[in-house]
Protein backbone atom coordinates (compact mmCIF):
# COMPACT_ATOMS: atom_id res chain seq x y z
CA UNK A 1 0.00 0.00 0.00
CA UNK A 2 1.15 3.59 -1.15
CA UNK A 3 0.54 6.58 1.28
CA UNK A 4 0.35 9.93 -0.23
CA UNK A 5 -1.49 12.98 1.07
CA UNK A 6 -2.89 15.86 -0.22
CA UNK A 7 -3.30 19.65 1.58
CA UNK A 8 -5.95 21.26 0.51
CA UNK A 9 -6.33 25.13 0.63
CA UNK A 10 -2.71 25.81 1.65
CA UNK A 11 -2.58 29.89 1.93
CA UNK A 12 1.06 31.65 1.82
CA UNK A 13 0.31 34.51 4.72
CA UNK A 14 -1.79 32.31 6.96
CA UNK A 15 -0.48 28.51 6.51
CA UNK A 16 3.14 27.80 6.05
CA UNK A 17 3.82 26.54 9.89
CA UNK A 18 0.70 24.41 9.46
CA UNK A 19 1.07 23.10 5.92
CA UNK A 20 4.91 21.92 6.93
CA UNK A 21 3.76 20.05 10.17
CA UNK A 22 1.68 18.54 7.76
CA UNK A 23 4.38 17.48 5.57
CA UNK A 24 6.70 16.55 8.18
CA UNK A 25 3.33 14.53 10.03
CA UNK A 26 2.92 12.72 6.87
CA UNK A 27 7.23 11.90 5.80
CA UNK A 28 7.48 10.65 9.59
CA UNK A 29 4.70 8.43 9.59
CA UNK A 30 5.43 6.94 5.92
CA UNK A 31 3.88 8.93 3.24
CA UNK A 32 5.66 8.71 0.70
CA UNK A 33 4.34 11.54 -1.40
CA UNK A 34 2.71 15.22 -0.70
CA UNK A 35 0.83 17.32 -3.06
CA UNK A 36 0.02 20.80 -2.03
CA UNK A 37 -3.22 22.77 -3.04
CA UNK A 38 -4.12 25.82 -3.18
CA UNK A 39 -1.46 29.00 -3.33
CA UNK A 40 1.70 27.89 -4.58
CA UNK A 41 4.46 28.13 -1.80
CA UNK A 42 8.24 26.99 -3.53
CA UNK A 43 9.78 28.15 -0.31
CA UNK A 44 7.76 25.11 1.31
CA UNK A 45 8.71 22.98 -0.72
CA UNK A 46 11.96 23.63 -0.84
CA UNK A 47 12.54 23.65 2.83
CA UNK A 48 10.45 20.15 3.22
CA UNK A 49 12.85 19.05 0.55
CA UNK A 50 15.91 20.19 2.64
CA UNK A 51 14.80 18.26 5.38
CA UNK A 52 14.34 14.70 3.09
CA UNK A 53 17.80 15.68 2.13
CA UNK A 54 19.05 15.89 5.90
CA UNK A 55 17.08 13.17 7.18
CA UNK A 56 17.13 10.82 4.41
CA UNK A 57 14.50 9.06 2.49
CA UNK A 58 12.50 9.71 -0.84
CA UNK A 59 9.42 11.44 0.27
CA UNK A 60 8.40 14.04 -2.28
CA UNK A 61 6.43 17.44 -2.15
CA UNK A 62 4.69 18.88 -5.47
CA UNK A 63 2.11 21.43 -5.91
CA UNK A 64 -0.84 20.62 -7.70
CA UNK A 65 -2.92 23.33 -9.41
CA UNK A 66 -6.27 21.32 -9.65
CA UNK A 67 -6.54 18.95 -6.93
CA UNK A 68 -9.95 17.33 -8.24
CA UNK A 69 -7.59 16.15 -11.33
CA UNK A 70 -5.35 14.39 -8.88
CA UNK A 71 -8.53 12.81 -7.25
CA UNK A 72 -9.99 11.37 -10.35
CA UNK A 73 -6.60 10.14 -11.80
CA UNK A 74 -6.02 8.34 -8.31
CA UNK A 75 -9.30 6.63 -7.97
CA UNK A 76 -8.84 5.84 -11.88
CA UNK A 77 -5.50 4.57 -11.50
CA UNK A 78 -6.85 1.89 -8.81
CA UNK A 79 -6.41 3.97 -5.62
CA UNK A 80 -8.47 5.33 -2.86
CA UNK A 81 -9.40 8.05 -1.26
CA UNK A 82 -9.16 9.14 2.31
CA UNK A 83 -11.09 12.27 3.56
CA UNK A 84 -10.27 13.47 7.09
CA UNK A 85 -12.80 15.51 8.55
CA UNK A 86 -14.45 15.40 12.18
CA UNK A 87 -17.85 14.62 10.86
CA UNK A 88 -16.68 11.13 8.81
CA UNK A 89 -16.64 7.51 10.68
CA UNK A 90 -14.47 7.11 13.37
CA UNK A 91 -10.81 6.43 12.78
CA UNK A 92 -10.71 3.62 15.17
CA UNK A 93 -13.95 1.50 13.42
CA UNK A 94 -13.13 2.01 9.51
CA UNK A 95 -8.86 1.68 9.38
CA UNK A 96 -9.23 -2.39 9.55
CA UNK A 97 -11.12 -1.54 6.14
CA UNK A 98 -9.25 1.21 4.51
CA UNK A 99 -5.71 -0.93 5.22
CA UNK A 100 -7.00 -4.47 4.09
CA UNK A 101 -8.33 -2.93 1.05
CA UNK A 102 -4.75 -3.29 -0.03
CA UNK A 103 -5.51 -0.45 -2.24
CA UNK A 104 -2.94 2.72 -2.61
CA UNK A 105 -4.48 5.78 -0.38
CA UNK A 106 -4.67 9.08 -0.87
CA UNK A 107 -5.42 10.72 2.59
CA UNK A 108 -6.90 14.35 2.03
CA UNK A 109 -6.71 17.13 5.33
CA UNK A 110 -8.31 20.45 4.91
CA UNK A 111 -8.06 23.78 4.50
CA UNK A 112 -9.96 26.47 5.34
CA UNK A 113 -13.24 25.27 4.09
CA UNK A 114 -13.51 21.81 2.18
CA UNK A 115 -15.69 21.69 -0.92
CA UNK A 116 -18.65 19.22 -0.64
CA UNK A 117 -16.85 17.32 -3.70
CA UNK A 118 -14.65 16.31 -1.60
CA UNK A 119 -16.91 14.83 0.86
CA UNK A 120 -18.58 12.99 -2.16
CA UNK A 121 -15.74 11.73 -4.20
CA UNK A 122 -14.17 9.97 -1.13
CA UNK A 123 -14.34 6.36 -0.36
CA UNK A 124 -14.25 7.02 3.55
CA UNK A 125 -15.02 10.02 5.44
CA UNK A 126 -12.62 9.40 8.53
CA UNK A 127 -12.96 11.17 11.86
CA UNK A 128 -9.93 10.74 14.42
CA UNK A 129 -12.20 12.52 17.19
CA UNK A 130 -16.21 14.27 16.40
CA UNK A 131 -14.24 17.75 17.86
CA UNK A 132 -12.27 20.62 15.87
CA UNK A 133 -8.74 20.05 15.96
CA UNK A 134 -5.79 20.30 13.77
CA UNK A 135 -4.95 18.37 10.39
CA UNK A 136 -1.78 17.68 11.92
CA UNK A 137 -3.04 15.73 14.55
CA UNK A 138 -5.73 14.40 12.55
CA UNK A 139 -3.08 12.95 10.34
CA UNK A 140 -0.63 12.03 12.66
CA UNK A 141 -3.52 9.51 14.65
CA UNK A 142 -4.79 8.26 10.77
CA UNK A 143 -1.45 7.13 9.91
CA UNK A 144 -0.36 5.77 13.44
CA UNK A 145 -3.51 3.28 12.84
CA UNK A 146 -3.02 3.25 8.91
CA UNK A 147 0.70 1.86 9.86
CA UNK A 148 -0.16 -0.24 12.76
CA UNK A 149 2.26 1.44 14.91
CA UNK A 150 5.24 0.46 12.12
CA UNK A 151 5.96 3.62 11.73
CA UNK A 152 8.40 3.62 14.98
CA UNK A 153 9.87 0.85 12.93
CA UNK A 154 10.73 2.85 9.60
CA UNK A 155 14.03 3.85 8.41
CA UNK A 156 15.57 6.40 5.60
CA UNK A 157 17.71 5.89 3.95
CA UNK A 158 21.21 8.12 3.33
CA UNK A 159 20.50 10.07 6.20
CA UNK A 160 22.90 13.00 6.73
CA UNK A 161 21.46 13.31 10.50
CA UNK A 162 19.71 10.11 12.93
CA UNK A 163 18.28 10.25 15.95
CA UNK A 164 19.65 7.51 18.35
CA UNK A 165 16.91 7.42 20.44
CA UNK A 166 18.20 8.06 24.53
CA UNK A 167 16.25 9.00 27.70
CA UNK A 168 17.97 11.98 28.41
CA UNK A 169 19.64 14.32 26.11
CA UNK A 170 20.15 14.29 22.64
CA UNK A 171 22.04 11.87 20.40
CA UNK A 172 22.76 12.57 16.76
CA UNK A 173 24.66 10.63 14.54
CA UNK A 174 26.10 12.36 11.49
CA UNK A 175 26.73 10.27 8.47
CA UNK A 176 29.21 12.69 6.66
CA UNK A 177 29.15 10.00 3.36
CA UNK A 178 25.83 10.89 2.90
CA UNK A 179 25.96 14.76 3.08
CA UNK A 180 24.42 16.40 -0.12
CA UNK A 181 26.74 18.93 -2.26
Amino acid sequence: MNVNVLRLDHRLKRDKRITTHVCLTARAFGASKIYLAGEEDHRLMENVRDIVNRWGGDFEVEYIEHYMQLIMNWRDNGGKIVHLTMYGSQAHEVVDEIRDSGDDILIIVGGSKVPTKIYENADWNVSVTTQPHSEVSSLGVFQHLLMDGKEFDLEFDNPVFEVIPTAHGKNVNVHKENKKG
